[in-house]
């Protein structure tokens, strides 16, 4: 028959614990093992006050907002909400049932404070790291790069051609910020192409239509990741332009290696990547393998001969053209010899004129000039490596490896709702994605590493 609630009598003590309704196999729980903030409170203190009443506890903010980036809660108004709701939020904070959870604007000033000036959130983050090595999920031999857009907190109609745009008398921090960062090589000294246009809110961001939709005003997170199990090492804020990405790809590898001791035989990335300086930086500088795409355009589309058909030879430093004769750097004797190199890092071989002028295959090879000139890099050695390691076994192996940086982006936009930002600046912009970056390392930790069974005495 069909049952009936009864309400009886209300009991006059209840007695309620979280830690035991909040469920085992909760992801929170996975991931408690692995957050360390014993340190946050002494990392802190030189940015407290001895006087006035007490603070909101530090470690308390980072834990919210840990869940925050770990759920995809975006607001931190609605992150006070639903930590001052969900049981298990309570219990991760350590709130307890009666504990005031703090309002939400206490995020925005610590962050504008104390939090990056003690780069807290920086350290957070290579905690994360640090874990991930000490739980074997890092083996250090294989590396990965690549750099994913990320919209920025700006209105694309509410912006300004960049040759107009003048920094306002009362500025803003993100306007603070984007002119304190205009001789970085990561922003504003990237290019010196002036953006098409700068939006007032957040000048930091650039502007891009790269996706091929509408433009938009974004920043670049670069991931750089270990291949055995796709941990994030490191991340890097940029603006959204090629040459700062291989800017930040040499930061990462270089304060890896400092923070960390990690230095990777090889480094797999995408052609962005396959510049001639950056390919010499990793293999004369650092020594690292480039499982990259080389950056050639040097074959030709109208039917002439392009360098491809002219064999190099290393010992004489000449070229042999398709019809066997030679290029040379210097075809006759100056009074003051040029430069042999030029201000790009090009060498010219050149063809004797007499040596083209009679030869059958001039209108294959210069038909419009007197003689053919071919140009060579000055690391055209890293190159040349990076071309004959794409015929090997391993670069294929790495490149499909790569696909792992691409699916952590994937999951960032996608699982953790990063697909907007919500903070303005390039320091806005570091903060978002170093908490993200913890987030999945925290995550990935909590999946890879098996919660110990509970011991039961017998």
């Amino acid at each position: 028959m069909m049952g009936e609630r009864r309400s009886g009598q209300d009991a006059l003590f209840y007695e309620f614990s979280l830690e035991r309704h909040v469920p085992a196999e909760h992801l929170l729980r996975s991931i408690d093992r692995f957050v360390e903030l014993d340190g946050v409170r002494q990392e802190l203190a030189p940015f407290y006050s001895e006087m006035g009443r007490p603070s909101i506890d530090p470690e308390l903010m980072i834990r919210m907002l840990i869940v925050g980036y770990c759920f995809g809660i975006r607001s931190e108004r609605r992150l006070c909400d639903e930590v001052h709701l969900n049981l298990g939020y309570r219990w991760f904070c350590r709130l307890g049932l009666d504990g005031a959870v703090p309002d939400h604007s206490t995020f925005s000033k610590n962050r504008h404070g104390r939090f990056r000036d003690s780069d807290l959130l920086r350290q957070v983050f290579e905690t994360t790291v640090k874990r991930c090595i000490a739980e074997g999920l890092v083996g250090g031999e294989g590396f990965a790069v690549d750099a994913s857009m990320i919209k920025a907190d700006a209105n694309r109609q509410r912006s300004v051609p960049g040759a107009e745009w003048q920094a306002p008398e009362a500025a803003n921090h993100a306007v603070r910020e984007y002119l304190a960062v205009l001789d970085d090589a990561a922003f504003g000294a990237a290019t010196p192409v002036v953006p098409k246009f700068i939006s007032h809110a957040d000048p930091g961001s650039r502007w891009t239509g790269a996706n091929g939709g509408l433009a938009f005003f974004a920043y670049c997170t670069n991931y750089l990741i270990d291949l055995k199990h796709a941990v994030i090492v490191d991340v890097e804020a940029t603006t959204a332009v090629r040459q700062a990405e291989v800017t930040a790809q040499q930061r990462m590898i270089d304060r890896t290696q400092e923070r960390f001791g990690l230095w990777p035989e090889r480094l797999t990335a995408d052609t962005a990547y396959g510049s001639a300086e950056n390919l010499a930086w990793l293999v004369h500088e650092r020594g690292i393998e480039p499982h990259i795409p080389v950056f050639d355009k040097s074959q030709r589309t109208d039917g002439t001969f392009s360098r491809d058909d002219f064999t190099y030879d290393r010992k004489r430093d000449c070229y042999i053209c398709p019809a066997g004769k030679e290029l040379w750097q210097r075809q006759k004797i100056y009074r003051v010899p040029p430069p042999l190199v030029d201000r790009n890092g090009m060498m010219r071989y050149r063809a004797s004129k007499l040596d083209c002028q009679r030869c059958s295959l001039k209108p294959q090879c210069c038909p419009n000039e007197p003689a053919r000139k071919v140009p060579r890099s000055i690391h055209e050695g890293a190159r040349d490596l990076a071309r004959d390691l794409a015929d090997t076994d391993a670069y294929v192996t790495s490149r499909r490896e790569r696909k792992k940086v691409e699916m952590l982006f994937a999951h960032l936009k996608r699982i953790l709702k990063l697909d907007r930002l919500r903070l303005r600046g390039p320091s806005g912009a570091r903060d978002e994605f170093h908490l993200a970056a913890a987030a999945q390392n925290l995550r990935k930790l909590a999946r890879l590493i098996p919660t110990p069974a509970p011991f039961t005495a017998t």
